[in-house]
């Protein structure tokens, strides 16, 4: 299948976003998670997320000309945020915002692994 890694990648990339709407929207619908919520990542987290779920992650599947450019969008965002929390935030965010970063940029390395894979891979066909 010349697009099996790339349809891994998409599912990740759709239930990595579903997981960060459902975070998020818990959070925004006043949810109190039992620590200080820095007030812009819930919103982050959910647009993000939205994005990820309803664009990234299809461009994805559909192996879209752009689907690389997302994925990479996403992930640097998430680097960039991450990088935010950890310089500008230091003692403030809680352990969980930290974890939950952690998580994402590790799925989403996952995630352009497999369609590097996938790219190298049809290329050699």
């Amino acid at each position: 299948m010349k697009t099996l890694f790339t349809k891994i990648a998409s599912l990740l990339a759709f239930i990595i976003g579903g997981m960060a709407v459902f975070a998020g929207a818990q959070v925004l619908l006043g949810n109190d998670p039992g620590y200080y919520v820095i007030n812009w990542l819930p919103i982050y987290n959910y647009t993000l997320g939205i994005l990820t779920v309803f664009i990234t992650a299809i461009f994805i599947f559909i192996n879209n000309r752009f689907a690389l450019h997302a994925a990479i969008g996403t992930f640097s965002l998430h680097a960039l945020v991450m990088l935010i929390l950890l310089i500008a935030y230091r003692g403030t965010v809680a352990q969980d915002s930290i974890r939950a970063m952690t998580i994402r940029l590790i799925v989403w390395a996952i995630i352009l692994g497999l369609m590097f894979f996938q790219a190298r891979k049809n290329k050699s066909l």
